[in-house]
């Protein structure tokens, strides 16, 4: 019989965390429930779940604080979910190692679909990821070939230049998750780039424009406001 996977929902508000429960419940997840940051660090260590949906706004600590602990020692998946929208909120939750954010209310089908994609990413790190195995990564038309640096769309070779192949790349590395701005500049352009957003946007719309059949409605690459690009997940 197949395990369940064991996840920790990390909510204040009893309504909420009884609907995620009840949507995981309903697909086959094991369920845990802490409704303060001391009772869910203690249910953290003592049953050890495979994935946490986490609030930032808990009643005893800021749910950041939580996050900061289990990455100095995991790299269990988190994904935050909070009603908090403005940009430096969901950078700042991403930059201190969320898998990813979700801004609340949202939609039982993208909760699944993250939370699937966060657990797969976890079993099949790079080293042992198709991308290691075969040098490629394709989702739906797009074939990403990293040893000859090319980005191939229904088979056409759509020259990208270097830093636009760069960034592509990266991203499908990590397609199904945010990788913010910041960190996008960093390993492109290097730790001295400046913190601007501007290039980072002209070299995607020029990616969009290869890529993409309606730039304006990409199936491919799509932006996170405020905070960053992610790919369509590989199993998409």
């Amino acid at each position: 019989m197949k395990l369940k996977d064991k996840v920790l929902i990390i909510e204040d508000e009893q309504n909420i965390s009884n609907f995620i429960s009840t949507v995981l419940t309903a697909n086959d997840f094991d369920v845990l429930v802490a409704n303060n940051g001391a009772q869910a660090l203690s249910v953290i260590t003592s049953h050890c779940p495979d994935l946490i949906i986490l609030d930032l706004g808990l009643p005893d600590m800021d749910g950041g604080n939580i996050l900061r602990e289990v990455r100095s020692w995991s790299n269990l998946p988190i994904i935050v979910v909070s009603a908090r929208t403005h940009e430096h909120d969901k950078v700042a939750a991403l930059d201190m190692g969320a898998d990813d954010y979700i801004e609340k209310p949202f939609g039982t089908s993208e909760l699944l679909a993250r939370i699937r994609t966060a657990i797969r990413h976890t079993r099949t790190p790079l080293e042992n990821s198709s991308i290691a195995r075969s040098g490629k990564f394709s989702v739906r038309g797009l074939m990403i070939d990293y040893d000859k640096h090319r980005v191939f769309v229904d088979g056409d070779d759509v020259h990208l230049t270097l830093n636009e192949f760069k960034i592509v790349a990266l991203l499908g590395k990590h397609a199904g998750k945010v990788l913010t701005y910041d960190f996008l500049i960093r390993e492109i352009w290097g730790p001295k780039a400046k913190a601007d957003n501007q290039i980072l946007r002209v070299n995607m719309a020029n990616i969009r424009r290869k890529i993409e059949k309606n730039p304006a409605d990409p199936q491919y690459i799509f932006t996170e406001i405020g905070v960053g690009y992610r790919m369509l997940d590989g199993e998409n």
